[in-house]
């Protein structure tokens, strides 16, 4: 079965980095495009940036554009999100998602000011 197992969060200061990592399982990897997404306490989910199959094209949310960075390694079928310069308002539950809708259960950033 689909596995996606996110780990990497953590508690950091404003200004501070991580890299989320998701490591994935039970499916083709590198057929499927991938996507983060997070929910912040209280909210719905936020589409945060996706990559296609090969890595060859990403996209992102207008305010994370310049700070994170997504990328995947297909022969470690693993997919990444480096945060750098973070902010409180990126505090969330952030998951990796599978083109279909599967998802991981999550990992925890919060950004303290």
């Amino acid at each position: 079965q689909v596995q996606l197992v996110e780990s990497g969060g953590g508690l950091v200061q404003s200004g501070g980095s991580l890299r989320l990592s998701c490591a994935a399982s039970g499916f083709p990897f590198g057929f499927y495009r991938m996507k983060w997404v997070r929910q912040a306490p209280g909210k719905g989910l936020e589409w945060v940036s996706s990559i296609t199959t090969g890595g060859g094209a990403t996209s992102y949310l207008d305010s994370v554009k310049g700070r994170f960075t997504i990328s995947r390694d297909n022969a470690k079928n693993t997919l990444y999100l480096e945060m750098n310069n973070l902010k409180p308002e990126d505090t969330a539950v952030y998951y990796c998602e599978k083109d279909g809708g599967d998802r991981g259960q999550g990992t925890q950033v919060t950004v303290s000011s």
